[in-house]
């Protein structure tokens, strides 16, 4: 009896369903929750207040924190001192460039 053939969508649903089954699920502790969730406050309170800042470094910062956001399932997370450099991020103006410009 011949195999019935699946499309390319079909078997990449079935692939990632049985990819799903095979992985156990992760427990989190409730000091990694209680964590979790004060680092999405501290990140959603930080987007919150960037609205009307203005600057060039204020976008690149938002959009640190949106990935972050994004990405809190992943298993690599930034250490507290990652972190905090995420949440300032938007307000901190970053040091301005030296030039070499000898003029008077």
């Amino acid at each position: 009896m011949p195999k019935p053939q699946l499309t390319p969508l079909q078997e990449l649903e079935a692939r990632r369903k049985a990819a799903k089954a095979e992985k156990p699920a992760r427990v989190y502790s409730e000091e990694e929750k209680a964590t979790r969730k004060e680092r999405v406050a501290r990140a959603k309170d930080a987007l919150a207040r960037s609205v009307g800042a203005k600057g060039d470094h204020v976008a690149a910062g938002r959009a640190a924190l949106k990935t972050y956001l994004q990405r809190l399932n992943e298993p690599n997370q930034p250490d507290d001192a990652r972190f905090e450099e995420l949440i300032e991020a938007p307000f901190k103006m970053p040091p301005k460039k030296k030039t070499n410009d000898r003029r008077f």
